[in-house]
C-alpha cells in the first residue's frame, strides 16, 4: 500500500479509538498509550486489579484491529509446548511422520492473560518470540506472524501462586499501563451498559496491512538530536553511581534502567507524536512516554520502600530533576 503520512496515522487512531469506546468506558490514556504500542510495533504489560476489564480491552483492539486474535490464560501447569506449540507423530500410509503443530504464540496480536501465574520456565518461552519474532521447537526456527504483539495481564495485589516476572522478561515490554478505577459517572455507565440490552458487536475499522505502514511510518520519522540526548539523559538519570545519575536515583534506586529504555523512549515519543498527527517528537512526548517505560525498569532500594516510594513516585522524581539538554 502506499506510504501514510501522519495524518493518515492520526485518522486511523481516531477510528480505532472511537470504536473501542463503544466497549471500553474511560480509560482513554489506556487506550491511546495501548494504540501508541501497537504503532510502534512493542509489547504491552497491562497491570491491575480483577474486574477493571484488562481482557475486554484487549479483545476489543483485537475485533478493531481486523487481525488474528489468540489467549492463553496461564496457569502453574501450563508449559512451554502448550504456548509455541510441538511436533506430533502421525502416520501417514503405513510411515510415521513428525508434523508441527503451532502453538497459539503464532497470531498477530497475543493475550497472555494473568502471565505471573505460570513458572519461570514458561513465561521464558514468550522472550524469543517477543524479542526476534521467531520461535525455535525441535531445532528448527520459525518465524511468527507479522505484525505480531503481546499483551500481557498482571495482577498486583495477590502473590500465593504466582511467579514474578524475571527482569530480563520485563525489559521486552515496551510499555508497562497500570489501570486505575473508573471515576464514578464512569463506572453508572459500565454498569448500565452491562446490564441493560446486548453488549454492541465492534467491527473492524483498519486491517494488518495498514498496521504495518503505520509502523514503518514510525521508524521513519525524523528525531532531533536535543530529543535524542533529553531520552537518553532520562534513562542515566535512573542509574546510581554513574555520571549524570539524579539524586532521586542516588538516594532511592537500587538498579536503573538499561539503554532498551532509552530506545523506548524515543519510539514511544514518535508513536505517541504520531497519533496527534505531529511530523517528529517533541521533549513533551518524551515525558508523556516517560511513566509507561521507566517504572518496570527501576528496582526501588530498601529506603525507597520504607518511606512509601514505588517506582512511578521515583520516576516523577526523576522527571521533576533532569532538565532538557540545551540547543
Amino acid at each position: 500500500m502506499p506510504d501514510l503520512t501522519p495524518a493518515d496515522a492520526s485518522a486511523v487512531f481516531e477510528r480505532l479509538t472511537a470504536e473501542i469506546s463503544k466497549a471500553i468506558v474511560g480509560q482513554d490514556d489506556i487506550v491511546r498509550k495501548l494504540l501508541a504500542a501497537l504503532f510502534a510495533n512493542g509489547h504491552v504489560l497491562l497491570i491491575g486489579v480483577p474486574g477493571l476489564a484488562k481482557t475486554l480491552l484487549v479483545r476489543s483492539l483485537a475485533a478493531t484491529l481486523g487481525m488474528d486474535f489468540k489467549r492463553i490464560q496461564f496457569t502453574p501447569d501450563l508449559m512451554p509446548g502448550d504456548i509455541l506449540g510441538s511436533e506430533l507423530l502421525r502416520d501417514e500410509g503405513g510411515k510415521l511422520e513428525f508434523e508441527f503443530q503451532e502453538g497459539p504464540v503464532f497470531t498477530n496480536l497475543l493475550l497472555a492473560d494473568e502471565i505471573n501465574r505460570t513458572p519461570p520456565k514458561t513465561q521464558s518461552a514468550l522472550l524469543e518470540a517477543m524479542q526476534e519474532r521467531h520461535v525455535t521447537v525441535a531445532r528448527r526456527t520459525r518465524t511468527l506472524p507479522s505484525p505480531f504483539l503481546v499483551v500481557a495481564t498482571q495482577n498486583p495485589i495477590e502473590h500465593e501462586g504466582t511467579y514474578p516476572l524475571p527482569e530480563a522478561q520485563l525489559d521486552r515490554f515496551m510499555f508497562s499501563l497500570k489501570l486505575e478505577y473508573p471515576a464514578a459517572a464512569e463506572e453508572v455507565e459500565i454498569v448500565r451498559r452491562t446490564t441493560m440490552g446486548d453488549v454492541e458487536e465492534l467491527q473492524p475499522v483498519t486491517d494488518g496491512e495498514t498496521l504495518l505502514a503505520l509502523q514503518r511510518l514510525v521508524r521513519a520519522m525524523p528525531v532531533s538530536d536535543h530529543v535524542m540526548r533529553y531520552a537518553v539523559a532520562l534513562s542515566t538519570a535512573t542509574r546510581p553511581g554513574v555520571t549524570g545519575s539524579s539524586q532521586a536515583a542516588k538516594t532511592y534506586i537500587e538498579w536503573g534502567a538499561g539503554p532498551r529504555a532509552s530506545q523506548y523512549l524515543v519510539l514511544g515519543a514518535k508513536a505517541l507524536a504520531l497519533l496527534r498527527g505531529k511530523a517528529t517528537p517533541e521533549s513533551e512526548d518524551v515525558r508523556d512516554a516517560c511513566p509507561v517505560v521507566l517504572p518496570h525498569r527501576i528496582v526501588p532500594n530498601y529506603r525507597a520502600t520504607g518511606e512509601g516510594h514505588d517506582a512511578h513516585a521515583l520516576v516523577a522524581m526523576v522527571l521533576k530533576e533532569v532538565r532538557e539538554p540545551a540547543y
